[in-house]
């Protein structure tokens, strides 16, 4: 009878409970959440601190590596040496190299360099063999090119088609005019200035084909018209005379290059420190000191309403470059004309962000920019504002060994520890359910069996009392 009613009982059981009657697979739900809620939860709220933490350091360190950018350009000896040019005309753009120095100069341009052009009377049309033989050209004093004509490049087409691939400085192409005898074959110089006048000479096989009429010229006359004469750029710089092969004309003042474009009436070249991009160059420094200030108030908060407070709020390491960055602001630069960043007319707000004066930081550098060269980065072999704050930001930003990154690699550090303890729990909990579910499986059946024996003996019971 015992065997029946373990057999009949075990049959019935398809899940949890089902022998005995009890909710026991939502008591073994209640017991794992109470688990994770005790076990796992705290080191999940911990994980999600220091992700927080390790992004809050990306956002700073964003904002210090722009920082750290401004601050290097500021850093460039040649910001300070820069020039730029002004003409109080048209017709002429200048361009300032290293070499340059600051002056005024009086400048005025009477003819502009021209390539010459050479073309050859017309004909009726332009595939039509002209002759064959040599075309020789030949640029300035540079080597001359022999070109041979033949049937497959003797008509006006062919014979453009051979100067432009020959690389003899030549462009040629055809002009229509329009008459009965349209087609010209035009040369024309790559180069202008008379030293890129063109000669042109041509021998044939037949001394009376086409071709030996239409090419020619030995510098001043031939079968061919000069159409635009080769003339050399002329100007005068402070009353004395200039000439240029070219319309662009360098060092006619040292380290200047002038680009002419028309002739014109005199005008004035001034050469001058750039310090509009100097100004710039400080305008965001001082834009990216603010938005790290922004950053750091932003991550420092604490919302007493919200009872919220920044990811970096009490972080000794961003106190700390806090700290030395402000400090950076406030200690005297050097024995020169300018020894604080107050000088130049950049302030100190009680936000903590920076502010530019516009009229005193201008004159400042129109006055005076040796002295601000020497504010920022020093002379000597001394170090200027600038060194001080770079130094700084490398000790934070350097990829081996800055302090974020030291930060950083403990914030991981301790991420990695935390998903350890994490699986651990994990386990344990993993284990005590499955001894508890065992413990459970155990207890249905023995309930479920009691049952089945409880309601065999009641029909027994039954059975008996009803025989009576």
């Amino acid at each position: 009878m015992a065997t029946t009613t373990s057999t009949t009982s075990t049959a019935s059981i398809t899940s949890l409970g089902v022998g005995s009657g009890l909710d026991l697979d939502s008591i073994l739900t209640s017991l794992e959440e109470s688990k994770e809620t005790s076990l796992l939860t705290p080191i999940t709220n911990q994980e999600t601190s220091v992700n927080a933490e390790i992004s809050a350091y990306g956002t700073l360190t964003s904002a210090l590596t722009e920082l750290q950018t401004a601050a290097e350009a500021l850093a460039d000896s040649s910001l300070y040496e820069s020039l730029t040019t002004s003409l109080s005309g048209s017709g002429v753009t200048a361009a300032t190299t290293s070499e340059a120095e600051a002056g005024t100069y009086t400048l005025q341009v009477t003819q502009l360099a021209q390539a010459q052009s050479l073309s050859t009377d017309g004909v009726a049309s332009k595939t039509t063999a002209l002759g064959t033989g040599t075309l020789t050209l030949q640029v300035g004093t540079a080597s001359a090119v022999s070109i041979t004509l033949d049937s497959s490049n003797n008509t006006l087409e062919g014979i453009r088609t051979a100067i432009n691939a020959s690389g003899a400085g030549v462009t040629a192409s055809i002009v229509n005019d329009g008459s009965d005898t349209p087609y010209r074959l035009v040369l024309t110089s790559d180069s202008t200035g008379t030293e890129s006048a063109m000669t042109v000479t041509y021998t044939g096989t037949d001394s009376t084909d086409e071709a030996s009429s239409l090419f020619g010229y030995d510098g001043s006359s031939g079968n061919m018209t000069q159409t635009v004469e080769a003339l050399d750029a002329e100007l005068t710089l402070n009353g004395i005379s200039i000439t240029s092969q070219s319309n662009t004309v360098e060092d006619a003042v040292q380290g200047v290059t002038l680009n002419l474009s028309a002739t014109g009436s005199s005008q004035t070249l001034t050469i001058s420190q750039d310090t509009d991009t100097i100004y710039d160059a400080i305008s965001a420094f001082v834009t990216a000191y603010n938005s790290y200030v922004s950053s750091v108030d932003t991550l420092t908060a604490y919302d007493a309403d919200a009872d919220t407070a920044g990811e970096l709020l009490g972080d000794s390491t961003t106190r700390r470059i806090s700290t030395e960055l402000s400090s950076d602001l406030y200690t005297a630069i050097g024995s020169g004309t300018f020894s604080y960043l107050s000088q130049l007319g950049i302030s100190l707000e009680v936000d903590g962000t920076l502010q530019i004066d516009e009229d005193t930081l201008t004159s400042a550098l129109t006055d005076n920019i040796d002295a601000v060269s020497e504010f920022f980065i020093g002379s000597d072999g001394t170090s200027g504002f600038i060194g001080q704050m770079t130094d700084d930001l490398d000790n934070y930003l350097d990829e081996d060994s800055g302090l974020i990154v030291a930060r950083t690699d403990s914030l991981e550090s301790k991420l990695e520890q935390l998903e350890e303890r994490y699986a651990e729990k994990q386990a344990l909990i993993d284990s005590e359910m499955a001894r508890w579910t065992d413990e459970f499986t155990q207890l249905d059946t023995l309930i479920s069996s009691l049952n089945s024996t409880s309601d065999y003996l009641t029909t027994q019971f039954d059975a008996l009392n009803s025989s009576d």
